[in-house]
């Protein structure tokens, strides 16, 4: 049964090192956008503040997968999480995988809420 505790991280690690790696190396196709999500897009591509992002992506993501890191790495990862997900209701209006991002996030803190509760 305790093994089965690492599966919402697994997934969680997962997710975020494939979507981070897939910005520097064109491992998955990019759906094609339009209107308010392409300029968004267009803005933030300029700056080099998506390659920043997608760094943390993929540290968050290693941190995750280990265990005695992974509040440190879930930490990092909230609030990409809440940005995807806000992304994908504001902009895109299709919530899609922003959803199953925070409730991985969730179920990461719950399992470890020892290590959070020092945080409040």
């Amino acid at each position: 049964m305790k093994s089965l505790t690492h599966i919402p991280a697994a997934i969680l690690a997962f997710l975020f090192l494939l979507g981070g790696i897939s910005f520097f190396l064109p491992l998955l196709p990019v759906p094609p956008m339009t209107g308010n999500s392409l300029t968004f897009f267009n803005l933030l591509g300029t700056t080099g503040y998506m390659a920043v992002v997608k760094i943390l992506e993929i540290i968050g993501g290693a941190l995750v997968i280990m265990p005695t890191k992974r509040a440190l790495g879930t930490l990092i990862l909230a609030p990409i999480s809440v940005n995807i997900l806000l992304f994908e209701i504001c902009l895109a209006n299709t919530p899609g995988i922003g959803i199953l991002l925070i409730a991985l996030i969730g179920l990461v803190v719950y399992q470890e809420k020892q290590k959070f509760l020092a945080l409040v």
